[in-house]
């Protein structure tokens, strides 16, 4: 819209737009406002939590609840189970889910339509957890770190996106290659996934989101407590902090309850508000581009 536009706008269109800014505002307040009351009420002392119900700016920054959260070493390595879980997971996924797409998206492929159909029918309907877990049992992964990637390694959700990104690109492209000498492997290294680039940033922080945010499966296939990811081990001193708040003799020793679970979301948060921002640029046209056909 060019400046002349803007200028002569009619009266209606101005009271229209402040209307849009207004209502746009109220809504990133309603997604930001609870957000920053979390992060407040990890850093709020004890009288603060205890006096007010809802803070914004703490008038007391206290790190109790951090310092309680870090306290022992084992939270240390359940970051890096989480940690080594979101990036082997994330590569396996990325590299199995990148492979099966690319096999889907070719009409030449024999048994392509029934494949299809289990994986749209898999979005639908699942084996169930017991059955998931006997499985996971037999083929030897209980206490093993990568039950935590295997029975989730590719989402038919992101394997349609990659699938419907790979259709939509022209068939001259591989055509062309072919007659070049290529096969189907340089093809997709060489050509098809250069230019999916937007769509596998997308499906690499689905995927990140994913691994990171594991617990089920820690707590169904991990035995051993020396294993556990770092969202367990969370979960475990939100259980210990609530069973010892009404204890008056460890006041002085764990900060209020609410604030160590505000703290507990934070630093399950953190991380992935910091990957974010180096993928946003693409995720919104790698979402999109996936979904152009069908």
């Amino acid at each position: 819209m060019s400046k002349s536009s803007l200028v002569h706008q009619s009266l209606g269109s101005k009271i229209f737009n402040i209307v849009n800014y207004m209502i746009l505002l109220l809504f990133s307040l309603a997604c930001l406002l609870p957000f920053v009351n979390v992060v407040a009420s990890s850093f709020a002392s004890t009288a603060e939590i205890v006096s007010k119900k809802f803070v914004l700016f703490p008038t007391t920054f206290s790190l109790d609840a951090y310092r309680y959260i870090f306290s022992t070493p084992t939270i240390f390595k359940g970051l890096g189970v989480s940690i080594g879980t979101t990036l082997v997971g994330t590569f396996v996924s990325m590299v199995l889910t990148a492979l099966m797409a690319y096999g889907l998206s070719r009409k030449y492929l024999f048994g392509r339509n029934i494949i299809n159909f289990l994986v749209v029918f898999s979005m639908l309907f699942s084996g169930g957890m017991i059955p998931t877990f006997l499985v996971v049992k037999m083929v030897g992964l209980i206490d093993s770190y990568w039950s935590l990637i295997i029975p989730t390694v590719i989402n038919a959700f992101n394997l349609i996106i990659m699938r419907n990104f790979f259709q939509a690109l022209p068939e001259s492209l591989e055509e062309s290659a072919k007659i070049d000498g290529a096969n189907d492997f340089l093809i997709l290294w060489k050509i098809m996934l250069p230019l999916a680039l937007p769509s596998i940033a997308t499906l690499s922080l689905f995927y990140g989101v994913h691994y990171w945010n594991t617990y089920m499966n820690a707590v169904l296939y991990l035995n051993d407590s020396e294993k556990w990811p770092l969202q367990v081990l969370l979960r475990q001193i939100v259980i210990v902090s609530s069973g010892m708040e009404g204890d008056n003799s460890s006041v002085d020793i764990i900060p209020p309850a609410q604030t160590i679970k505000m703290a507990v979301i934070v630093v399950a948060t953190v991380p992935m508000l910091i990957a974010y921002p180096f993928v946003q640029k693409y995720f919104t046209k790698g979402a999109l581009l996936g979904a152009v056909k069908g």
